[in-house]
């Protein structure tokens, strides 16, 4: 498959796990391209792909950053939004400010796309065996999924 994995990191926490996600891509066979969304993202908009992979912080009290925001409206505005199929959420938090904000930000980019995957959740920065099976795990199982709905047999599909 082609992935587009887009990220918006503030210190460091979710670009190191789509660093993570992102290697675990490419060792399962996965053309993949890396994006950090505060950079210039009109040429990887242009890019063809199978999956939309999106990695985000949490801002106050659990709301999307701004960066993260113009980077869907971009998407938007240049490359159509994908289906939710093949978007998938994860995301970096904070318990401590509260279980109701916890990866707010990745939830909220899930239900805005529809995607039917779990979210990923990652305590700040990810850390120890635990946290890379997870990510694994949650690699693995998505794009497995997408794979699966993406090269269905259109014959078999129902409206």
């Amino acid at each position: 498959m082609r992935i587009l994995l887009a990220y918006a990191s503030l210190s460091g926490n979710t670009r190191e796990v789509a660093r993570l996600v992102a290697a675990r891509c490419q060792a399962l066979g996965h053309r993949l391209q890396l994006l950090d969304v505060d950079g210039d993202t009109a040429a990887a908009l242009e890019q063809p792909r199978d999956a939309l992979l999106l990695g985000c912080w949490t801002d106050n009290a659990g709301r999307t950053p701004a960066e993260m925001k113009a980077f869907v409206a971009t998407l938007r505005d240049t490359a159509g939004l994908p289906p939710g199929p093949g978007v998938a959420v994860f995301g970096t938090g904070e318990t401590q400010w509260g279980p109701e904000y916890y990866c707010g930000a990745a939830h909220r980019l899930a239900r805005f796309f529809g995607s039917p995957h779990p979210v990923l959740e990652i305590e700040q920065m990810p850390h120890g065996q635990a946290d890379t099976h997870a990510i694994h795990h949650w690699t693995d199982t998505v794009l497995a999924r997408i794979e699966t709905s993406t090269h269905a047999d259109p014959a078999r599909r129902h409206a």
